[in-house]
């Protein structure tokens, strides 16, 4: 049944990873943090996949969070904590390294192990529904320091703090105005709106893209000067097939064709 939990479809050179449990509110159990690190995985490895967005597969919710039931099972001691852990770690760590871009389309709950995903990937989308909350201090745990420096990139230490402290739910116009999240949509419009961003971003020059994910990674971790790795890395988009391509179409004036991928 965990197999139907997690699963993806790919159209148009987007892929779409949907959580699929809405009896709980799409609840994640460890073999669906597992699912979520190999589905990712193979869609960043996937030469037809150029944008990667993650939802729930209906309205009800993006996820509610961790399933409560492992926690008097896998969860209840600390070795099983920590194998529980370490596969939300690495699920978290492949997100953040895709070199693909990535979305969240959030609506309903984005909260704990939910909101966790959505705070790895480069952009959250959401509807007037969006719920979103870390919730460790409702249970007394601690959380990782990627989620908690993911969290404090995106809405400062204070922000960050607040969340984590309390607990507390935020609503879809608090989390826009802290910059939890990036849009926030009507119902109806957010499913088109976030398609059409990722088809957006599949029609640009994905060497430019992937290389201005990795550069800001660079940035968030603290390098403020052009290292030999970035150097070379600008370097090398002069001699791609791409850059000639966009420097022909914007002398045609007509939209560039892109190849690489």
């Amino acid at each position: 049944m965990s197999d139907n939990y997690i699963f993806v479809e790919k159209k148009d050179n987007i892929a779409t990873i949907y959580l699929n449990r809405s009896e709980k509110r799409n609840a994640l159990n460890y073999d669906m943090w597992l699912k979520i690190s190999k589905l990712t995985k193979q869609c960043d490895e996937d030469s037809g996949v150029k944008v990667i967005i993650f939802r729930g597969r209906d309205h009800t919710a993006f996820s509610a969070g961790a399933d409560i039931g492992e926690f008097k099972t896998l969860r209840y001691t600390a070795e099983g904590a920590d194998k529980y852990n370490q596969a939300t770690l690495d699920a978290e760590k492949i997100i953040m390294e895709c070199k693909k871009p990535t979305i969240s389309m959030v609506q309903g709950f984005c909260v704990g192990g939910g909101c966790e995903i959505s705070l790895a990937c480069d952009f959250r989308f959401c509807d007037e529904s969006g719920k979103f909350g870390i919730t460790p201090a409702k249970l007394g745990l601690v959380y990782n320091l990627p989620g908690t420096k993911n969290l404090v990139d995106l809405v400062g230490p204070s922000k960050a703090k607040d969340i984590l402290y309390t607990g507390r739910l935020l609503d879809a116009s608090e989390a826009k105005e802290i910059g939890l999240v990036d849009r926030v949509y009507k119902h109806d419009e957010l499913e088109a709106k976030t398609y059409n961003y990722a088809k957006l971003l599949s029609e640009n020059a994905q060497f430019t893209i992937r290389g201005a994910k990795y550069v800001v990674s660079k940035v968030l971790d603290g390098e403020s000067e052009d290292t030999e790795e970035i150097a070379k890395l600008v370097l090398d988009s002069f001699e791609t097939d791409d850059y000639r391509e966009g420097v022909r179409a914007f002398l045609e004036k007509r939209k560039p064709v892109f190849t690489y991928s």
